[in-house]
C-alpha cells in the first residue's frame, strides 16, 4: 500500500509538472520576477553609495544621467527587438513541426526548456533594463545614477548573446527528425517506468468480493455516472476514487482510459451499489482531468500514436521518406521491449482494508502492439523495406516476452505482415527477403515455446 500510494504521488506531481511545463509563459513570468528582484537588490546598493555608505569597486561602469540614460534605452530597444526575432524563430520551427511532423508534435517544441529559458532571459533582462531607467532622476545629493545596476545590465546583455547563439544551435539541431524521434521514445520510456511500478496491494488480497464478482454486480445492479465536461481524459487521482468509494462503501469502474475523450452527459464510469451513484457523480470532479489535448502522464499509448504518426507521415506519397518510417519502427520495437519484460499497470486499486474500490482501464499489451504495428503496415504495402524491419522489431520484442499470450499477440502481427508481402511485394527476391524475416520470428517464438 505504501509503494502505492507513493507511485501515485509520482505520477501525479508529474502530470503537475507536464502541465506546467506545456506552456510559454511559467519559465518567462518566473525569470521577469527574478530580474525585478535583481534590480531591487543592485538598486539598494546603488543608493547606499549614492549616500556615501558604501564605495562600489572600480570596474562598476560610471557617467552622468544623460549617458545612463541613452546606454539603458539603446539596450532596452535592442533587446526587445531580439525577443521579436526569438518569437519569430519559434513560430517558424512550430510551423515546421506541424508541417513536417503532425499537429501533435507541437506540444513537444513547446514544453523545449530552451526555448522558454531564451525567452525568459531577453525579456528579464529588458524589464531589468526599463527598471534601471526609470529610477534614474533628481534627488538630494544631485542626479542619481544606479551605477551598479548599469554595469550588472552589460553583464546581463553579454549572457543574452550567450544564450542566443545557443538558441540558434539548439533549434538547427532540435528540429532535425532523428532528435525528435528520439526524444518522444525517451518519453515512451518515461511514461513506462511510469506505469510499471509495484503491486499495487502489499497484503492479503483475498478479501471481499473478488473483481469477477463485482464487474457481475456492476452489470445487473451498478448505476453509470456521467462525465461531467467533455474533452480528452488527461488524469485520474486514483487514490481519490478510493477514498471516496471507501466513504460511501461502494466500487466505482472506470469505463474510459487516459487518453480516450468523453462526451458530457455520456457514461464515464459505474458504481455499485447504485445508491451511491449521485454522491459519486458530484465528487468525481476533483478526481480526474479533462482537457483538450492528449498527455503522457497515465497515456502509454500517446507516445506510441506519435512515433506511429511519424512513420505514415514519412510512408505517404507527398514526403516518401522511408528511412524515417525505419527510425520510427526502431524506437517502437524498444519501447515494446521494454512494455514485455516488465510493464504491469494495476486494473484494481484496493482500499487499507483490502477490498477492491477502483476498477481501472488499463491500455493492454495487446492493443500497444497493434498500435504500433498496424498503421505502419497499411502504409507500408509493398515495402519491403519497411515489412522487413517490421519483422526485426517483432522477433526483438518476441525474445523479451515472458508469456504465451504476448507471443501470441507478436505472432499474429508478423503472420498479417507476411501475408500482406506475398499479396503486394511484386519482385520474388523481395518476398523472399521479408518471408526470411518471417522465418527469423517463428524461430525466435519456437526456441521460447520449447524453453521448461
Amino acid at each position: 500500500m505504501v509503494g502505492d500510494v507513493i507511485r501515485w504521488v509520482h505520477l501525479e506531481s508529474q502530470w503537475r509538472r507536464e502541465a506546467l511545463r506545456t506552456n510559454l509563459w511559467v519559465v518567462p513570468t518566473l525569470e521577469v520576477v527574478l530580474a525585478g528582484g535583481l534590480f531591487v537588490v543592485t538598486w539598494m546598493l546603488d543608493r547606499a553609495a549614492y549616500r556615501g555608505a558604501l564605495a562600489l569597486p572600480p570596474w562598476v561602469i560610471s557617467g552622468t544621467a544623460d549617458a545612463a540614460r541613452q546606454i539603458l534605452a539603446a539596450i532596452a530597444a535592442a533587446l526587445i527587438t531580439v525577443v521579436g526575432v526569438v518569437f519569430s524563430i519559434m513560430i517558424v520551427t512550430l510551423t515546421l513541426a506541424s508541417t513536417q511532423f503532425g499537429p501533435r508534435m507541437l506540444r513537444t517544441f513547446i514544453r523545449d526548456r530552451t526555448t522558454q529559458l531564451t525567452l525568459g532571459t531577453f525579456v528579464g533582462t529588458f524589464v531589468y533594463a526599463i527598471l534601471a531607467l526609470v529610477s534614474i532622476g533628481p534627488s538630494s545629493y544631485g542626479d542619481f545614477v544606479p551605477h551598479l545596476s548599469i554595469t550588472v545590465c552589460m553583464v546581463l546583455v553579454l549572457v543574452d548573446l550567450a544564450v542566443l547563439i545557443y538558441f540558434i544551435h539548439h533549434i538547427a539541431t532540435s528540429i532535425q527528425l532523428p532528435r525528435v524521434i528520439a526524444s518522444i521514445a525517451v518519453e515512451l520510456s518515461e511514461a513506462i517506468e511510469a506505469g510499471a511500478g509495484e503491486p499495487e496491494w502489499e497484503g492479503e488480497v483475498e478479501r471481499g468480493p473478488s473483481a469477477a464478482e463485482l464487474h457481475v454486480r456492476l452489470n445487473e445492479s451498478g448505476a453509470a455516472v456521467p462525465a461531467p465536461a467533455s474533452g480528452y481524459l488527461q488524469f485520474i487521482r486514483h487514490r481519490t476514487l478510493v477514498r471516496i468509494a471507501t466513504e460511501l462503501d461502494a466500487v466505482i469502474r472506470l469505463d474510459h482510459r487516459p487518453g480516450h475523450f468523453l462526451v458530457q452527459g455520456h457514461q464515464l464510469a459505474t458504481v455499485w451499489p447504485a445508491a451511491a451513484a449521485p454522491e459519486v457523480a458530484r465528487s468525481f470532479a476533483r478526481a480526474h482531468i479533462t482537457g483538450p489535448s492528449r498527455t503522457l502522464a497515465q497515456d502509454i499509448a500517446f507516445a506510441v500514436d506519435q512515433l506511429v504518426e511519424i512513420a505514415i507521415r514519412a510512408l505517404s506519397t507527398a514526403v516518401n521518406d522511408t528511412f524515417t518510417a525505419l527510425t520510427c519502427i526502431d524506437w517502437l520495437g524498444e519501447g515494446l521491449c521494454r512494455i514485455a519484460a516488465g510493464w504491469q499497470p494495476n486494473p484494481v486499486h484496493r482500499d487499507e482494508a483490502g477490498h477492491i474500490r477502483v476498477m481501472a482501464v488499463p491500455v493492454s499489451y495487446e492493443r500497444l502492439v497493434q498500435r504500433a504495428f498496424e498503421k505502419i503496415r497499411q502504409a507500408g504495402r509493398g515495402m519491403p523495406a519497411v515489412l522487413i524491419r517490421q519483422l526485426d522489431a517483432l522477433a526483438q520484442i518476441m525474445a523479451e516476452t515472458t508469456t504465451p499470450e504476448q507471443r501470441r499477440v507478436l505472432l499474429e502481427q508478423a503472420e498479417m505482415i507476411d501475408r500482406l508481402n506475398a499479396e503486394t511485394v511484386t519482385e520474388a527476391a523481395d518476398r523472399a527477403d521479408v518471408h526470411r524475416r518471417y522465418l527469423a520470428v517463428l524461430a525466435v517464438h519456437a526456441s521460447l515455446t520449447e524453453q521448461p
